[in-house]
């Protein structure tokens, strides 16, 4: 998933030239989280595009991907002036990443940066009450877990705010499963900078262990010719919210690969965006 990476920066040095953004007002660096030794949190920010003078927009937060040790929000600008130019106020954030920091950091900051949209979003014209979140990959895995552990929500002394899901070909849906049962086929050991070596662990941050039926809806996006971990755990993780009854609904993508399941969203006229802004309408 590293060639994620390399390819985007390339998309990042198009996406910064032009004038076609003159009607986005751009907020960077913006810390929603302070370091705390305490919870072993870094500091860490935020981006925000907004159209300019918006008022009550929709609120969508987006995770980057980068197989959970690698990224940046910078890297996604392209996505938060198209998003915006579309009336939905996008903010990226970045969040502490492996090897460094593993799942409980980043499912935390995860949260945090939530909460700080919730009580800050209505100063650049977002809603409050209309907050989505959205991630890539690694990125969607975390979105995802924002959605069905409310444990975690109680942690932070906070009610999910949030409103829908956007999972964009999410990685990790089902981790303790692949880790187990597929480690030696797929090099599943390379997530262990984030995951660690403990089964628990693994089980206590894979999404599908925690479906009841009672989660906000879902949009799932899947491209057909993914990587096998992320096509076998998204399959796994859709049986298990159909016999849940949660309100997902699964948007396939065909012949897309990974990396252009994200990079798409580079051409505003693409299914990505047709899909995303359908669901948040549809809300």
């Amino acid at each position: 998933m590293h060639s994620i990476i390399r390819f985007l920066i390339l998309i990042l040095s198009l996406s910064t030239v032009g004038c076609a953004f003159k009607s986005v007002q751009r907020s960077k660096d913006i810390s929603y989280m302070q370091a705390n030794s305490a919870m072993n949190l870094p500091e860490k920010q935020l981006n925000i595009f907004a159209p300019k003078k918006a008022e009550k927009l929709p609120v969508l937060i987006f995770i980057h991907g980068g197989s959970w040790n690698s990224g940046r929000k910078e890297i996604y600008n392209f996505m938060g002036n198209r998003l915006a130019r579309r009336g939905v106020v996008t903010v990226i954030i970045d969040y502490p990443l492996a090897p460094e920091y593993q799942l409980p950091e980043m499912e935390k900051a995860t949260l945090l940066s939530v909460k700080w949209v919730q009580e800050n979003i209505a100063n650049y014209g977002g809603d409050p009450a209309e907050i989505y979140i959205s991630g890539h990959s690694a990125g969607g895995h975390l979105a995802a877990l924002s959605v069905v552990k409310d444990d975690s929500w109680k942690e932070i002394g906070v009610d999910n705010p949030l409103k829908g899901a956007i999972l964009n070909d999410p990685a990790g849906l089902d981790w303790y499963w692949f880790l187990t049962e597929r480690k030696e086929k797929y090099d599943a050991e390379d997530n262990y900078d984030a995951f660690t070596d403990s089964p628990v662990v693994w089980k206590e941050f894979s999404p599908i262990y925690f479906l009841d039926g009672k989660e906000i809806p879902m949009l799932l996006m899947e491209g057909e010719k993914t990587y096998p971990g992320i096509r076998l755990t998204v399959d796994r993780f859709r049986k298990e919210a159909e016999a849940n009854n949660t309100d997902l609904t699964y948007s396939f993508y065909k012949k897309k690969k990974h990396i252009p399941m994200i990079t798409q969203f580079f051409w505003t006229w693409s299914k990505g965006y047709k899909d995303v802004l359908g669901f948040i309408e549809k809300r």
